[in-house]
């Protein structure tokens, strides 16, 4: 049984962002890196932030896409990312906070308070430090903030304390925003992400101490298909949307998929 059988999910078409500007978190590998290829694909001025990954290689791959020094933790490291955003764009449409931290994995009274405290500071905190940085310029434009997400803000799972809290609170952070924001005109998604081909999914795998973490590599999603449906939450369709709460997996998106390949 492959991916495509245990979660039948297709990648949406993508959105025109020609002359739209996009900062991106956690754009190093996985989600982050594939989003940062189907942006630019789409004419996005395309800023990629990250902490991890190479970021030579990046450039060799995307010539077209700049790429920053970007640690979520750190105010000033957003400051600077910010201000190169200001330079090169003058303006920001989106933002996609996709930084993210699993670790530590353990159950509730085995992992350290400290450790906890620090998914925190990347998963909402972080989230939080971006939204302020950027928010003058999303004002600006009229624009978006997509967060990414994940079935764990709702539902418990072994093993992740740190990781079902801290995206639980990532949730509700969103729906403040989108309460809060929305009506100066900043509109506000979480999307929920299925198991993917990612590192974070190998950290998670090694550790297995759930269910999630015994779907082997091959029957997880292609990153190309959560990555498709933030871009097109970057786009001008997705400001119709009135729900701030969406799954990569709803019927919304894989109905347009569907249609696309027909």
């Amino acid at each position: 049984m492959n991916a495509r059988k245990i979660f039948d999910l297709h990648a949406v078409p993508l959105p025109d962002l020609t002359g739209k500007s996009v900062l991106i978190t956690g754009a190093g590998r996985g989600i982050g890196l594939m989003l940062a290829g189907l942006l630019a694909e789409s004419g996005a001025q395309v800023f990629a932030g990250i902490k991890d990954g190479s970021p030579e290689e990046i450039s060799r791959q995307m010539p077209a896409v700049t790429v920053l020094d970007l640690d979520v933790t750190e105010p000033s490291s957003i400051a600077a990312a910010v201000q190169t955003v200001k330079d090169k764009a003058g303006k920001l449409d989106a933002l996609v906070n996709n930084a993210g931290s699993i670790s530590p994995i353990g159950h509730v009274d085995k992992i350290d308070s400290d450790a906890f405290g620090r998914v925190f500071d990347v998963n909402v905190v972080g989230m939080h430090r971006m939204i302020l940085a950027c928010l003058p310029m999303l004002e600006a434009s009229q624009g978006v903030i997509v967060n990414a997400g994940t079935g764990a803000a709702t539902t418990p799972m072994e093993g992740w304390t740190a990781y079902c809290s801290s995206k639980a609170a990532a949730r509700m952070l969103t729906q403040m925003c989108q309460m809060e924001l929305g009506a100066r005109g900043v509109q506000s998604f979480f999307i929920g992400i299925p198991p993917t081909d990612t590192a974070m999914q190998g950290e998670i795998r090694e550790a297995g101490l759930n269910d999630i973490s015994k779907i082997p590599q091959e029957q997880l999603v292609d990153p190309a298909i959560p990555a498709s449906v933030m871009a097109w939450l970057c786009g001008p369709d997705a400001r119709k949307l009135d729900e701030c709460l969406l799954d990569t997996r709803d019927d919304f998106f894989q109905d347009m998929a569907r249609a696309a390949m027909n």
